[in-house]
């Protein structure tokens, strides 16, 4: 598997791990299937990627579906009362509807519309982990057909600055003050470590992000 494809299938993967948990997930997370699909896909994109990272809390063999979800809801889940943790990004740099407002700008450049099947509202990590998936799954098939695929890599690296690697560093540090169950802290440690891996890798490859809207785009470039 070649780093791009790892890259789309990580940013796919987490996007799952960051959803409310289920059966399926939790069995994941017992059996070390988690653990292992994140550093095979890691070790893919860079062997160093995950240097450093304790990551021995990807599996647990005790892990319910139960407790996870009280978990997830305790830690992430905004509820009347809010949380520190919401995985909105307009939540933790707001204004939302200004973030939420970039984002779509983002998702319609590509044709995508959410729909009424949409869980998340667009500045959720889900919905701009699927767009980062999206992006990078677009950067393989057009690359691999020999097709130019310039705009894809600097959407990734436009989207990742604007958006999840400018938000993600705030709500970890809010994270790891509720002293939150290992695994979530682990996920969101390798989260952090691929987006600013990637906006680096982009960022030597096409220069720095730009990080205001530029013209009919929504990233520099064509």
């Amino acid at each position: 598997m070649n780093a791009i494809a790892a890259r789309s299938f990580l940013y796919g993967l987490l996007g799952e791990c960051f959803g409310y948990p289920d059966e399926e997930f939790a069995d994941s997370v017992r059996s070390g299937a988690l653990a292992h699909r994140i550093a095979e896909l890691a070790i893919a994109i860079d062997p160093a990627l995950l240097g450093g990272l304790d990551l021995a809390s990807l599996a647990d063999a005790t892990a319910t579906q139960h407790a996870l979800a009280v978990e997830y809801t305790r830690l992430f889940d905004a509820g009347a009362r809010g949380t520190g943790c919401a995985l909105n990004g307009g939540l933790q740099v707001g204004p939302q509807m200004k973030v939420m407002e970039e984002a779509v700008r983002f998702y319609n450049h590509f044709g995508l519309t959410p729909g009424e099947e949409q869980k998340e509202l667009p500045d959720h990590l889900t919905t701009e982990l699927d767009f980062l998936h999206f992006l990078s799954c677009g950067e393989h098939e057009r690359g691999s057909r020999g097709e130019p695929a310039t705009a894809y890599a600097l959407a990734q690296r436009d989207f990742i600055a604007r958006h999840p690697g400018r938000w993600i560093p705030v709500m970890r540090a809010k994270l790891e003050a509720l002293t939150p169950m290992p695994l979530f802290l682990a996920l969101t440690a390798v989260l952090q470590r691929l987006l600013q891996h990637e906006l680096d890798r982009l960022e030597a490859a096409h220069g720095a992000a730009l990080l205001k809207p530029s013209g009919d785009l929504p990233f520099g470039g064509a």
